[in-house]
């Protein structure tokens, strides 16, 4: 009877590279979506209150998250030159945030950011800590759904508000939903 050879041992590389492509293709969808809307506010609504907070200081929030949560740890995050400007959201007061121009160029500097962590990411790493005390229970993949989601949550309330705010923008084919990838 001919020896049997074992039976290679699936790599896990296609799964991570599978969840890699996606986690990428959804977090350049909702940064796309919260983009068209900082770039749909009216220049005079920039400082209206959706709740407890204006456009521009939530829009400042949603994407100094999503940049700390990239971060392979709190301790790792280090702040950037415009958060001197915009504030540090992880002080126990509310952030006054950027212009409109400055969150469209931090649109991109967290959509950079993604690519350049994502790519890195390994079946460990995703499996393992998501390095943030306060989200202790959560694996890094989980970490990257997590900051999808927030991102997806502030741009819906400021694309709800908008559209209650600047009747041109009530419109079915305004503020459009995006499935996936980047839309410039």
């Amino acid at each position: 009877m001919p020896a049997t050879r074992p039976k290679p041992r699936r790599s896990a590389t296609p799964a991570a590279d599978l969840l890699r492509q996606i986690l990428q293709s959804q977090f350049e969808a909702s940064l796309s979506m919260l983009r068209r809307c900082i770039r749909a506010c009216p220049a005079r609504h920039w400082e209206s209150t959706i709740a407890s907070a204006t456009v521009r200081q939530i829009a400042y929030h949603t994407l100094f998250y999503t940049d700390f949560y990239l971060s392979p740890g709190e301790d790792t995050f280090q702040l950037r030159g415009l958060h001197a400007r915009g504030g540090d959201e992880r002080g126990p007061t509310l952030s006054p945030g950027l212009t409109q121009t400055q969150i469209l160029a931090y649109v991109t500097i967290c959509r950079r950011k993604a690519r350049e962590i994502l790519s890195a990411e390994t079946p460990v790493s995703l499996d393992g800590p998501c390095g943030f005390s306060r989200l202790i229970k959560l694996s890094r993949a989980e970490l990257h759904i997590y900051s999808i989601r927030h991102i997806q949550h502030h741009t819906g309330a400021i694309a709800a508000h908008l559209r209650r705010i600047a009747p041109v923008l009530q419109g079915a084919k305004s503020l459009r939903w995006i499935g996936q990838g980047w839309h410039p």
